[in-house]
């Protein structure tokens, strides 16, 4: 499963969506992580109203199950909803690598309904009806 972070400097997240120079995006799996790709915005990132500075980085994360931010907006978060991603957000600056770690665990373990759908995106729907 892909996991996106909004980062100013690709240790932590500690970004505002809209504000974010940098996702970073990994691959999560229940035997670890690696790191995937960072993803750079330049411009005036910090104007708000500026609904443009959003479709870059809704395209950056389509693939992305999670979407791990300090802060989103109403617009954002509904566009990232939309495009079947869970924002998560953080409510100090944290490590990637902890939140990675935090995540697997949960992985690992008995994984809340919503995380259990965030892990079949992009996986083909099965319907078994006799279950």
């Amino acid at each position: 499963m892909k996991v996106a972070f909004a980062t100013q400097d690709l240790k932590r997240v500690d970004a505002h969506f809209g504000w974010a120079r940098n996702i970073a995006i990994y691959d999560l799996q229940p035997e670890g992580h690696r790191f995937l790709e960072a993803v750079e915005f330049a411009g005036d990132l910090q104007e708000d109203g500026n609904e443009d500075k959003l479709a870059p980085k809704i395209e950056a994360i389509k693939d992305c199950a999670i979407l791990y931010v300090a802060a989103i907006g109403g617009s954002g978060a509904a566009r990232v909803v939309a495009n079947n991603i869970h924002p998560m957000k953080v409510n100090q600056p944290e490590p990637i690598d902890d939140l990675l770690e935090k995540l697997r665990d949960v992985l690992n373990g008995t994984p809340p309904p919503w995380l259990r759908k965030a892990m079949g995106k992009g996986a083909a729907r099965t319907l078994d009806f006799e279950d």
